[in-house]
């Protein structure tokens, strides 16, 4: 049986998509840490982590890649450079130069071939004896490379979630880097218990589906915020396409196929040998609206906002991921032996 929540008509039977949906003070909050079981998230977690990716990665944006000229990101301990040919098609191969180990990032592409910035070296799709090219896909909002993965058996293609057509949304990413490592980040979106505690001014009104929840896919009923006395209420799911990916899919209410993509991606170790993660969030909106479809011509102005909202999110949830890594680690024993914790207050925490 689906959880009550605020009622929801067709989006097409209204003409705006609010509804008045006071937002709860906090005194009348109903507490949720009964709902988010230790134990049942985790059981998610390592369904999700079951998941082969096949050696995908999502390393950057579509945008982050430009003609004419190489980009270089960190993946996985790697330098990963990519770059396109005249007809847009997407490479990648090894960030160092085999020369002399050079970054090829910010280097010159002639036609499909990219000149090394010290000395021209020209490497091309076809690579080298010691330097040999990985595959790459472009699936038009971000960017995916294949690495050789210990555990991991590699695929053709990455395991791509369903979006809306591409005429038909507007697609915002954001990218933000943790201390944690992926299993963190996904953790964090398969506790959706904590949205109206940890994020009162986006998520109200939450409620999971247990009847039409597995281990695979949770879903729910929630209000999105807009002030404290509107809000737009949804039906959403949870589901993990990979171990690196988690998609929030909106099924029902409004913006139904938009869809909240959440990858993480693992960059390398820091300074202290801790594990560094990439969120790279892509946020694909839709609605059936005429009125959608005239506000796409100004996704210049939407992109920013929408970029506002999921970084402020990820900011906060950042903080989950990160002490999820630090108590499964026991990172913060060993900060403490390090004299990194300083405060009065830190030290007897």
């Amino acid at each position: 049986m689906r959880s009550a929540g605020p009622s929801r008509e067709p989006s097409s039977g209204r003409r705006i998509p609010l509804e008045r949906v006071p937002a709860p003070p906090p005194h009348r909050l109903a507490a949720t840490w009964r709902q988010a079981d230790p134990e049942r998230i985790e059981a998610c977690l390592q369904h999700a982590q079951a998941r082969d990716p096949g050696g995908w990665y999502v390393a950057a944006t579509s945008a982050d890649v430009a003609a004419g000229t190489s980009t270089v990101r960190d993946v996985a301990g790697q330098e990963v450079m990519f770059w396109r040919a005249p007809d847009a098609t997407l490479h990648a191969g090894p960030g160092a130069c085999p020369h002399l180990g050079a970054r090829l990032d910010g280097c010159p592409v002639t036609g499909s071939v990219v000149h090394c910035r010290w000395h021209g070296l020209a490497l091309t799709p076809q690579g080298l004896p010691d330097w040999r090219p990985y595959p790459a896909v472009d699936d038009g909002v971000l960017v995916w490379v294949r690495l050789p993965t210990r555990g991991e058996t590699a695929i053709d293609q990455p395991r791509l979630t369903r979006r809306p057509p591409p005429a038909q949304s507007v697609a915002a990413v954001i990218r933000l880097r943790g201390r944690c490592e992926p299993q963190d980040v996904i953790a964090n979106r398969l506790d959706p218990w904590h949205g109206s505690w940890f994020h009162p001014y986006a998520f109200s009104h939450l409620r999971v589906d247990e009847a039409a929840s597995t281990y695979d896919t949770l879903a729910l009923d929630v209000t999105f915020r807009l002030g404290t006395k509107w809000g737009v209420p949804v039906r959403a799911e949870f589901s993990c396409p990979d171990a690196r990916t988690i998609a929030m899919h909106i099924v029902d209410g409004e913006g139904a196929g938009s869809v909240v993509e959440t990858h993480a991606t693992p960059i390398g170790t820091d300074h202290l040998g801790a594990p560094v993660t990439d969120v790279i969030e892509a946020t694909i909106a839709h609605s059936e609206r005429s009125g959608f479809q005239a506000a796409r011509r100004l996704q210049s102005l939407m992109r920013p906002a929408m970029r506002r909202v999921a970084r402020r999110l990820w900011v906060d949830d950042m903080v989950y991921a990160e002490r999820r890594y630090e108590l499964r680690a026991g990172e913060r024993g060993l900060r403490l032996l390090r004299h990194e914790v300083t405060s009065p207050d830190a030290r007897h925490a």
